[in-house]
């Protein structure tokens, strides 16, 4: 995984990204009718149920756009919001709380959805010792801010991007010329670039992972679209020879009874990739 400085970087670039494109060279909406001095308090309410989560990440906004700007937080991240509870509260100059309001609305409404689908998805999974993992079906540009947000919903991340772990799926293998050579090339290339990278190899059926199992080296083996009744054949083929994880199309009625097989992971892109926004304002007062 990242690290957290890495992280760091990526929130702060989509933070200067997201200025960049919707300021432009000036909000002149508020420049025109409201005085450079003039100041103002607002309130994020909640006009929603769900689990709030991106407070952290409008401090960085708003503190980013005018660093005299001051939050009162009611409500921190991975708290269970409904209708009518106030986040925080938010006040200084009223030409940068409306600059900023909008970043801080797309990104809060967005990350809570996920937070919230993340939560439901961990409930479901409760008491069977299975974790949920999000992937890389991520909106392009945000994805640092998405992963965030399943960390709060009490989901974990999977690899955060193409770099920070070795992934084999179905084509690599097959323009690699077959499981066995994939691996051991790739085990070859991180030890010819000293390179210290957990490799997860993807298996389309159990004669597959027969295979991933004659090579070592592999930290997690994919089960990828198997039925409930080869995926606990898998998990005991398996058994402490690596970690396993459960992917493909699982869903809500069907997370729990994959979970149910042994599988240590299951991953969903539907964290993510398959959420509405939860309804959030910032309201003057």
């Amino acid at each position: 995984m990242i690290s957290e400085a890495q992280f760091n970087k990526e929130i702060d670039l989509i933070i200067a990204n997201a200025i960049r494109e919707d300021v432009g060279d000036g909000d002149h909406s508020s420049l025109a009718c409201i005085p450079k001095s003039a100041t103002g308090k607002a309130r994020l309410l909640v006009k929603d149920k769900g689990i709030l989560a991106g407070v952290d990440f409008a401090k960085k906004v708003f503190s980013y756009v005018d660093p005299k700007i001051e939050l009162d937080i009611k409500i921190m991240d991975g708290t269970a919001v409904t209708y009518g509870d106030e986040a925080f509260y938010v006040s200084g100059s009223s030409q940068s709380i409306l600059k900023a309001e909008r970043l801080v609305l797309n990104a809060m409404q967005r990350m809570s959805a996920i937070a919230t689908k993340t939560y439901h998805f961990v409930k479901l999974l409760e008491g069977t010792g299975t974790k949920i993992l999000d992937t890389r079906k991520t909106t392009p540009g945000i994805r640092a801010l998405e992963k965030w947000a399943v960390k709060i919903g009490g989901g974990e991340n999977h690899r955060f991007a193409l770099y920070d772990m070795v992934m084999l799926k179905d084509n690599h293998i097959d323009f690699a010329g077959g499981i066995t050579k994939a691996i051991e090339k790739t085990r070859q290339y991180l030890s010819d670039h000293k390179l210290d990278l957990k490799i997860i190899v993807e298996a389309r059926n159990l004669d597959e992972i027969r295979e991933i199992l004659q090579t070592p080296g592999v930290y997690r083996i994919l089960i990828d679209n198997f039925n409930y009744e080869d995926t606990r054949k898998a998990v005991k083929l398996i058994g402490d020879s690596c970690l396993t994880e459960s992917s493909g199309g699982i869903n809500e009625k069907t997370v729990r009874k994959y979970a149910e097989c042994g599988v240590d992971y299951i991953s969903s892109g539907a964290l993510t990739h398959s959420v509405y926004n939860l309804d959030l304002s910032l309201k003057a007062i």
